[in-house]
């Protein structure tokens, strides 16, 4: 199974194909089929016939949410500029490498404190935790596992996400950030728990613009 995932939102209806009109209500749903995710995007007509009652039981069943369908913006032309947040996480979820498991992480929570992207449900697999967020704008849906970062893994992951928005991916692979093996002990060997602990800071707070990769919360 993937740990990370985009799919994006369709723009007819996955059931009797008739393109979605702006602003349309539409409904989502999201399977687990083992090997991938599928997401299925109805019309309210579809949902009322065929899914409202019982979808909820269906094998794989994750999640249901509604929405405004809106169709893609243009494409602009694009600039040559520093990562945002929002790219470097799609291109990192591209590559699915387990080395950038705590940067996907930490980036997804940058996105959700900035309300770019919208946390939706959320589910285990495996013993992991399973994040699933929607793009508001787009209608893409992220599936992001939780890579159980510890208090003192948090410094290191922070430095790579800032030098990943300054110059790029890397093009050759470092060294994995692991989680734990079995129950967290106390004191640093701690599994952080974000989005609680992690916080944005403010736009134009340091040279690396406002994108810069969260910072923990001061201890109460």
């Amino acid at each position: 199974m993937l740990e990370w995932n985009i799919q994006a939102r369709a723009h007819a209806c996955q059931s009797c194909g008739r393109a979605f009109k702006n602003r349309e209500p539409l409904h989502t749903l999201l399977f687990d089929e083992r090997q991938a995710y599928r997401r299925l995007d109805v019309c309210e007509a579809c949902w009322q016939a065929e899914h409202a009652q019982g979808s909820n039981h269906r094998r794989g069943f994750i999640s249901h949410w509604e929405s405004l369908y809106e169709p893609p913006p243009a494409a602009p032309p694009e600039p040559i500029q520093k990562e945002t947040a929002e790219s470097l996480l799609r291109k990192l979820v591209a590559l699915n490498a387990p080395e950038h498991a705590g940067s996907v992480f930490i980036l997804a929570v940058m996105l959700e404190r900035k309300r770019i992207l919208k946390a939706k449900s959320q589910t285990s697999e495996g013993g992991r935790r399973l994040l699933i967020y929607e793009h508001p704008r787009t209608g893409d849906v992220f599936t992001i596992q939780d890579p159980e970062l510890r208090l003192d893994q948090l410094d290191t992951v922070q430095r790579e996400v800032a030098r990943l928005l300054e110059h790029g991916q890397p093009t050759a692979p470092t060294a994995p950030v692991t989680a734990l093996d079995g129950a967290a002990t106390a004191g640093t060997d701690a599994p952080v728990q974000a989005p609680e602990n992690v916080a944005v800071p403010p736009a134009g707070n340091s040279a690396s613009g406002p994108d810069r990769p969260p910072e923990t919360a001061p201890a109460p």
